[in-house]
C-alpha cells in the first residue's frame, strides 16, 4: 500500500485528526463525491494502512492519574524470552505500549495507575516478577508537552 497518492494521503490526514468525520464531509474536504471517497477509505482498511478508529480519553478524567516510562531490561534476550515477556505484557491492563529497543535496554513500557501506590503494587507484584525480567528503571512524567498519535501527513 505504499503508492499513496495526493488524495489518499490527504485522506489519511483528515481521518487521523478526526475519526468521527462523516464520508460527505471527508468527502468534500478532499474533493471527492462521496461513492469514490468511501471506495478510497476503505481500500485503506483494507490495506492495512487504517487499522483502526479510536477515541482519544483523558487518562486523568478517568481515575488514570500518572504515566510512568518504564525502561526494562531482561537477563536473555533469546527470541522465546522475548515473546514470553510481550506476552507477559499484553496481559497487563496498565501497560499501554510496549517498544523493543535496541541497545542496552530491551524494552519500554508506557503505564497508567490511578496513584503512586497503586503503581508501586503493579511494579512489585506484576512487572518486576515477570519472568527473565533483569531490571526496571522508571520515570514519572510530570507533564506532557506534545502526544501527537500517527504518522506526520503531507499532500505534497
Amino acid at each position: 500500500m505504499a503508492n499513496l497518492d495526493r488524495i489518499d494521503r490527504r485522506l489519511l490526514a483528515e481521518l487521523q485528526d478526526e475519526g468521527r468525520i462523516t464520508n460527505v464531509e471527508l468527502a468534500q474536504r478532499v474533493g471527492l463525491t462521496a461513492p469514490p471517497c468511501l471506495r478510497r477509505v476503505r481500500a485503506l482498511e483494507e490495506g492495512g494502512v487504517i487499522r483502526g478508529y479510536h477515541a482519544d480519553l483523558d487518562s486523568s478524567k478517568l481515575g488514570y492519574a500518572i504515566t510512568v516510562f518504564a525502561l526494562v531490561s531482561l537477563r536473555s534476550q533469546a527470541e522465546d524470552h522475548l515473546r514470553q515477556f510481550e506476552e507477559h505484557v499484553r496481559e497487563l491492563p496498565e501497560v499501554r505500549e510496549c517498544h523493543m529497543l535496541n541497545g542496552e535496554i530491551d524494552f519500554i513500557l508506557k503505564i497508567v495507575s490511578r496513584d503512586l501506590q497503586s503503581f508501586q503494587e503493579f511494579l512489585t507484584s506484576k512487572l518486576t516478577p515477570a519472568p527473565n525480567v533483569a531490571s526496571v528503571k522508571t520515570s514519572l512524567t510530570i507533564r506532557t508537552a506534545k502526544q501527537a498519535p500517527g504518522v506526520p501527513l503531507e499532500a505534497d
